[in-house]
């Protein structure tokens, strides 16, 4: 792989932590800053939401800009975002803070993913999408427990000023080593025709409901090991470590699937493969031994579906591929919220075993719609929009 996919792809971990950093130093900022844990909380959920809206609205703002340089300003803007953190006297500075932080980080998920594609010829494309989703992936198995131990280490703030430095440490490499690929290839983006596209429209609604049935029983994940396994302590930390390695191998395997198999495939492999694992979660709980190479492949599957929902956006909507490539990164964020409330909302009213299958109904849901892609992507050939 092209050596600067792997530095675009070491950015979107560098914005991967910064999302889920406050996850593991909760306790830490909320009582550095003097406000409850859940209000901390929402420190959090301000930078998914503000990821979601920014992506669309990136591509309009970097139109014009040639992409190189809307990409180092977008690292610039992160890392004095979390200078900015790193210095807030109160909760309202940390929170206007994150919002301007996941702003930035929706341009360079956004630029990353683009500018990948053009550096790898044709038949690598969907690989290269995997390696900056490996990035991301990479964030929550190494990013946030290294954030942990350096917040153990010399207090909160200085995990943002790491962040901070190792921006700038990524933006003096890329304005050395990327080229300039001038501007935006297409127009102004057609946010409508592409949703107007029924293959497109329906790729996207695989995003949303695949990450959702996921996040229904991983955000809740330690809950349940403990609840229906009894492990806890060390167990959990070895599952969620197990897990985090699955993941970022997903990312890399998606892509492969892409580029092997044809997107056209793999957006539907991938939703049925995870859909699979998923119903066989509750029958591999009886033991460790079983469930965690069972866990180890639904974490596998469930990152595997952005390089390929991508991949086939823009192999099918070559027209519209930049508005499909942000929309979808709005829509990955809209699932983990979806997947998290509605996760949050089942464990109050039914036993945490019935997670897998609460996350089964959606993942089938997604394997529809995939299916629904397919076809419409065989009826129609790549779409001029």
């Amino acid at each position: 792989m092209d050596s600067r996919v792997l530095l675009l792809a070491l950015a979107t971990f560098v914005t991967g932590t910064a999302e889920n950093i406050v996850i593991g130093i909760l306790p830490d900022v909320a009582t550095g800053l003097g406000v409850s844990i859940g209000l901390a909380g929402q420190l959090t959920a301000v930078f998914s939401i503000t990821f979601a809206l920014a992506a669309p609205l990136a591509l309009l703002l970097t139109g014009r800009l040639e992409r190189k340089t809307a990409f180092i300003a977008a690292l610039a803007m992160f890392a004095l975002c979390n200078l900015l953190a790193a210095a807030s006297p109160g909760y309202g500075v940390l929170f206007a803070a994150r919002i301007g932080m996941a702003a930035a980080s929706a341009t360079i998920a956004l630029l990353a993913t683009m500018l990948a594609t053009e550096l790898v010829d044709e038949s690598r494309k969907g690989r290269a999408i995997g390696v900056i989703f490996m990035g991301v992936s990479g964030s929550l198995v190494l990013g946030v427990p290294i954030g942990m131990l350096v917040c153990s280490l010399a207090g909160w703030r200085s995990v943002f000023l790491a962040l901070a430095a190792l921006a700038v440490l990524v933006l003096i490499v890329c304005r050395g080593k990327l080229p300039d690929v001038g501007t935006r290839r297409q127009g102004t983006p057609d946010y409508r025709a592409h949703l107007r596209a029924p293959p497109l429209l329906c790729a996207q609604l695989v995003s949303i409901l695949m990450i959702a049935g996921h996040f229904v029983l991983f955000a809740y994940l330690a809950p349940y090991i403990a609840g229906v396994l009894g492990i806890a302590g060390s167990g959990t930390v070895l599952a969620f470590i197990a897990f985090g390695v699955a993941g970022v191998s997903g990312g890399y395997l998606g892509g492969l699937a892409a580029d092997k198999l044809t997107p056209r495939r793999a957006i539907v492999l991938v939703p049925l493969g995870y859909l699979t694992a998923l119903m066989l979660i509750p029958l591999a709980a009886g033991s460790g031994f079983s469930f965690f190479p069972m866990m180890m492949a639904w974490a596998c599957l469930s990152w595997m579906i952005s390089p390929a929902v991508q991949s086939f956006l823009i192999a099918t909507g070559p027209d519209t591929a930049e508005a499909g490539v942000s929309l979808n990164l709005s829509a990955m964020h809209i699932g983990v919220g979806l997947g998290t409330a509605l996760g949050g909302g089942a464990v109050e009213l039914v036993p945490i075993a019935y997670l897998p299958a609460i996350g089964a109904i959606l993942a089938a849901m997604a394997l529809i719609a995939a299916l629904l892609a397919y076809q419409g992507a065989a009826k129609h050939g790549p779409m001029v929009v």
